[in-house]
């Protein structure tokens, strides 16, 4: 299966942390990357659904309640 260009370039950040870890333990990843990614991701599609909760739910493939208990999480809720 072909990697898209997102994937590459979250393959590309983790490669970098790992490197930067010198050696370290991680721990807690997964909830750090879904953190990372979906702020940002949050946050454009918001824009890009001029602030309409449910466009931007169905841009999202998500239900309208989730998406406000994220943006609500991430500080991004009015």
């Amino acid at each position: 299966m072909e990697e898209n260009e997102l994937a590459a370039c979250v393959r590309k950040s983790l490669n970098r942390y790992f490197k930067d870890l010198d050696g370290e333990e991680p721990v807690g990843i997964y909830e750090m990357a879904i953190l990372a990614l979906e702020k940002p991701l949050l946050t454009y599609i918001m824009d890009r659904a001029e602030g309409n909760q449910t466009r931007a739910s169905e841009m999202l493939g998500i239900n309208r309640n989730t998406l406000r208990k994220k943006l609500k999480q991430h500080g991004l809720s009015d």
